[in-house]
């Protein structure tokens, strides 16, 4: 078993203001039936919300600086904003980035090291890139272009607007962040924790986050992908790190299936990703990444949205997987040391 990432407090970060509203559900305004645990979407806005006689105007932004354990730097809540600069509350945990990683180019091509962060740890709602192969990166940004590669849940925003990029982006652009990000390793990011009952959670910015005081609720067959410590991510610190609740016995489950195909049921996926699922050539890695992204990954390749130059491979390895089988999978692969 890994050894948990230990965070310490958020010593003078303001926790951003968040209403409670009940855990999303496919009856839910807004919600999908396609594994909304996986695919989060926001809840629609308030009705009359930014019309003239409709919601009250926001209160004035706080322009105090904010700082984050363990980084000198300070930002405002409007710095945080800015999609083509983005935070760099620990500019010493990377190399220097490149100008598509560190700036993008406006409008199309927002920075890379927004939503992915600067040191390329992702969250749960898109990709960790760092340490993965460029040439697998080239490839997905190439299956984008082409419009070989889109979201069976086109609703959700990070993956419509990596979509977006992906079309905008040139191939210099492409290589150059593809190269930096795999110059790097993935460090662990990711806690796993097996359980039968979980905090219940909403949809926030793609990702599931805990809603206060809102008790406890079975686990079923998901995987609930929170922060640590949400004041931390909110202001996308690149230290903050995540849970990963998993069914009770989906570890043992998910080794079965990763290394052996479960008697037939897939393929191994060790054949291709490696013994320790830290990748081989181009093929990606997969041990200590996001669960959640990982059961899109698989769920959009069953459905047939992702038809890169390397789905075909997949193929035979998704077609029979159940939903049990992704969280399994999936579960497994994140417990694994990057």
């Amino acid at each position: 078993m890994r050894t948990p990432v230990r965070l310490v407090g958020v010593g003078a970060v303001a926790l951003l203001a968040v209403v409670a509203v009940g855990a999303q559900t496919p009856s839910a305004p807004g919600a999908n039936s396609v594994l909304p645990w996986a695919y989060p979407l926001n809840p629609p806005a308030p009705a009359g919300a930014g019309r003239a006689g409709g919601a009250a105007p926001a209160p004035a932004e706080d322009p105090a600086p904010l700082r984050v354990p363990g980084s000198t730097v300070t930002l405002t809540r409007a710095q945080l904003r800015d999609l083509f600069n983005p935070p760099d509350w620990h500019p010493d945990n990377h190399p220097p980035m490149p100008d598509v990683v560190a700036r993008g180019r406006r409008p199309d091509v927002r920075a890379c090291g927004f939503c992915h962060l600067p040191n390329g740890q992702g969250r749960p709602e898109n990709s960790s890139l760092s340490g993965q192969p460029a040439e697998y990166i080239v490839q997905q940004m190439r299956d984008f272009r082409n419009g070989l590669r889109a979201s069976a849940e086109p609703r959700m925003g990070p993956p419509a607007a990596m979509l977006a990029i992906g079309k905008a982006a040139t191939d210099e652009e492409s290589r150059a962040a593809a190269e930096y990000f795999a110059s790097f390793a993935y460090r662990p990011w990711i806690r796993v924790i097996e359980a039968d009952m979980v905090p219940r959670t909403r949809p926030q910015g793609g990702m599931l986050v805990v809603v206060p005081d809102g008790g406890m609720e079975p686990i079923g067959q998901r995987i609930i992908e929170t922060p640590e410590d949400l004041s931390r991510v909110e202001v996308r610190d690149s230290e903050a790190s995540f849970l990963a609740y998993v069914p009770r016995g989906s570890l043992a489950r998910g080794e079965t299936l990763v290394t052996t195909g479960g008697a037939g049921r897939t393929v191994a996926c060790t054949m291709c990703h490696g013994e320790d699922l830290r990748g081989l050539g181009p093929v990606p890695a997969l041990a200590g990444r996001s669960p959640s992204y990982v059961v899109r990954q698989l769920y959009d390749m069953q459905a047939g949205t992702r038809r890169g130059a390397w789905s075909p491979l997949m193929k035979a390895a998704v077609e029979r997987l159940t939903t049990e089988d992704m969280v399994a999978i999936a579960a497994y692969t994140a417990s694994r040391m990057p």
